[in-house]
């Protein structure tokens, strides 16, 4: 009585600004700066995982969706915590120190200097910088999930009773901010990721990355924190989860106890607990369990959702990035979906909807939501063509019992070679384009008397030089990379067939001191204009410019013409090992559209319809089950990326697609047969009835001592008579 009277109090004496709460500005900040953290770390987390940690697509993609799960979990464990003890304003503060903290181990497990005894760029204790990840996103997990129940909220319960318009545009503020922080994080942390850091070799900046989000959050802690003495901080009333899961079990174990044929049936499940619950709280547990019966096929649509942060993002590794005026990194073109959700909302609202009516189409809430289940598989469709595509421009790599050898002629004249069973002629200072796949040892004929036995490497690539050596041919050869460069890079070395040693550079990296018809060590160069100088002990330079784009592999000869001079670079060679990533990043925006569809369709009318159908104190209990139905969906994805084992991505993402297809058919099925409700009229009817009920209840009491008084029965027989009473 004390608290709530010490509400009323802080309610008189908020302070206001244009007709609002001056404490929901601190909120607000703080809902932008976490939402900020959370997306930007989120961003290129799967990215940390593949190049940092060097894990593969399949385990980067299971521990990033078993992370997205565990943030989906964690919602019901704040809710309890905040409602049943602590209070809003204290789990928000308590679990935001976790989650801050989660975040700045993030940042220092990013850090490969940390362990880098030897300074060669890689960590030498790995299982360090995995362990510290684990734990920063368990953190992060416990914070982000433990508070996302209770901020909106809090956010409220700021607002008299006489500002009904005024929450309503506060929630509207509230959600803008988490779609701009959501927005500006994908934008920007992508940016610093690209940046190089380090001490002693230079790398992606994933501690940048990870720092910034984790900086943002300790701002959204003490902007909080500095807002408190203005908050109107509701006591813990008690968590209507708590009453509903306890009522739900009550009922299965009186149901359970009465199993036998001599009890009567009763109308539904749910009325074995009215020995100890009343009607009204029944009635609405029914009302929760109707629509949460209807959120069973729910899950499919998020296992296609969420892995727009995985899957999607990996296939935009390699892709072509270069938009002419800027480049855009694989991880921003997460960007889309919240740009396209902030034009697509209101032309859903203000102009398909409208018109759907008109047309006087019955385009109910759960029509709605299996309309946006077949965008989201659509948009799997079209990521799957994608993909396609992209396979039919990606090299392809010996097998682990083949061996791969490409061959260029550094002679002047031409050259007739005959490898094995293939037989071609290289003109002077050319290469053969292709790669030749050998699956056992052959000869290698380069004219008369220039027959050599070659012995293949299983599952290696290589170049073989052609020299001249006294009167014949010979063949030098050069081992290659067997994968794409990562992170869009591109692999670059030279071979030197010029008479005297040569040096050569990009920017303040060397590719060293390279002796006649020898070869460097590959450097990785990101895409755009690379200029490179070549140096001979004279200190003569000849300058070389090569415009790269993702993802390719070059050997640039330098053959026994060359000569330092103005026209220098017109005698290199560049021979393509790898061919860039041709397919563009621009074929990805399809199926951020249609998804984008799905989600505005599915998601916001999925809302809508539980709002309007939960019991006016049961909203949270359905807002916790719909949140659940995002966890489950992504331990789905765990379960199919591990259990099905394609080969072939593009078949993964028709496997997804047919499985949403066939869900949805069931969930379309499910609704057909659902009947909507007014809880409201429900709720008022068994308002109506209760002070009948309990004039029933204080009868059937004062009958049941007046027995237990008279007659003296076994505690079996009595449970026996109050059921059947």
């Amino acid at each position: 009585m004390e608290d709530n009277d010490e509400t009323k109090k802080s309610k008189q004496k908020t302070a206001v600004i244009c007709g609002y709460p001056i404490s929901i500005f601190f909120i607000v900040v703080n809902e932008f700066c976490e939402r900020f953290s959370y997306y930007g770390m989120r961003a290129v987390l799967v990215l940390y995982f593949k190049y940092f940690l060097k894990w593969d697509d399949d385990f980067s993609t299971t521990i990033y969706h078993t992370f997205v799960a565990l943030c989906y979990l964690t919602p019901i464990l704040g809710a309890i915590v905040a409602d049943s003890w602590l209070g809003k304003f204290k789990t928000i503060v308590y679990l935001s120190i976790v989650y801050t903290l989660g975040q700045v181990v993030m940042a220092i497990s990013a850090i490969h200097d940390l362990t880098d005894a030897n300074m060669d760029g890689t960590p030498d204790n790995m299982t360090l910088h995995v362990a510290l990840s684990m734990v920063g996103l368990i953190l992060i997990a416990l914070g982000t999930g433990g508070i996302k129940p209770c901020v909106a909220a809090f956010g409220g319960d700021q607002f008299l009773d006489h500002q009904e318009k005024q929450r309503s545009t506060f929630f509207s503020i509230f959600y803008l901010s988490i779609n701009a922080g959501s927005l500006l994080s994908t934008v920007i942390t992508p940016i610093l990721r690209a940046q190089e850091c380090g001490i002693n070799t230079k790398q992606s900046c994933y501690p940048l990355a990870f720092g910034v989000p984790a900086a943002l959050m300790v701002v959204a802690l003490v902007v909080f924190i500095l807002g408190s003495r203005m908050y109107i901080k509701t006591p813990p009333q008690g968590n209507i989860m708590v009453k509903v899961c306890t009522c739900i079990g009550f009922a299965i174990k009186n149901r359970f106890r009465h199993r036998s044929p001599q009890y009567p049936k009763r109308e539904h499940w749910m009325d074995w607990s009215d020995e100890k619950y009343d009607k009204l709280l029944i009635a609405q547990v029914k009302m929760v369990l109707k629509v949460l019966f209807l959120y069973i096929p729910l899950p499919m649509f998020w296992a296609l959702f969420d892995q727009q942060g995985s899957r999607w993002t990996l296939q935009a590794t390699i892709m072509d990035g270069n938009f002419g005026f800027l480049t855009i990194q694989p991880d921003q073109m997460q960007t889309v979906n919240p740009i396209l959700i902030l034009i697509m909302v209101p032309v859903m609202d203000s102009a398909i909807y409208p018109l759907i009516a008109k047309c006087n189409l019955n385009f109910s809430p759960l029509k709605r939501m299996t309309v946006g289940m077949l965008f989201a598989a659509l948009a799997f469709v079209a990521a799957a063509l994608v993909q396609l595509q992209i396979d039919q421009t990606m090299p392809i790599f010996p097998s682990s019992t083949e061996s791969q050898v490409k061959y260029i002629n550094m002679m002047s004249t031409p050259l007739d070679v005959k490898a094995g069973n293939n037989n071609f002629t290289l003109k002077p200072f050319t290469a053969k384009e292709d790669y030749l796949t050998f699956g056992s040892p052959f000869a290698l004929l380069l004219g008369p008397n220039a027959s050599y036995p070659i012995a293949i490497e299983e599952g290696n690539r290589s170049t073989s030089v052609i020299v001249q050596e006294g009167t014949r041919p010979t063949p030098i050869t050069f081992s290659d990379t067997t994968s794409k460069p990562e992170q869009g890079a591109n692999a670059i070395r030279f071979f030197n067939g010029f008479s005297m040693t040569l040096n050569m550079t990009w920017g303040d990296q060397s590719f060293g001191n390279i002796p006649t018809n020898d070869m460097s060590t590959y450097v990785l160069i990101p895409q755009g204009v690379a200029q490179y100088q070549i140096k001979n002990a004279l200190g003569s330079v000849c300058d070389y410019k090569q415009e790269l784009g993702f993802g390719s592999s070059y050997t640039i000869v330098i053959p026994p013409t060359f000569n330092f001079g103005s026209t220098c670079e017109q005698i290199l060679i560049p021979v393509v090992d790898i061919k860039p990533n041709i397919i563009h990043m621009a074929w990805q925006i399809p199926q951020y559209f249609l998804m984008t569809i799905g989600e505005v369709v599915f998601s916001v009318t999925g809302l809508e319809f539980s709002y309007s159908q939960a019991p006016s104190n049961m909203k949270s209990v359905l807002q916790a089950g719909w949140l659940l139905t995002v966890a489950v969906g992504n331990i789905v994805v765990l379960i199919i990326a591990e259990a099905a084992t394609l080969e072939d991505q593009w078949a993964e993402y028709i496997l997804f697609a047919s499985l949403l297809v066939l869900v949805c058919f069931i969930f379309a099925f499910m609704a057909y047969f659902y009947t909507y409700i007014d809880p409201a009229k429900i709720e008022a009817e068994f308002a109506h009835k209760e002070p009948e009920e309990e004039e029933k209840k204080r009868k059937r009491k004062s009958v049941d001592v007046s027995r237990k008084s008279s007659h003296s029965r076994s505690e079996k027989d009595e449970e026996t008579l109050q059921t059947k009473i």
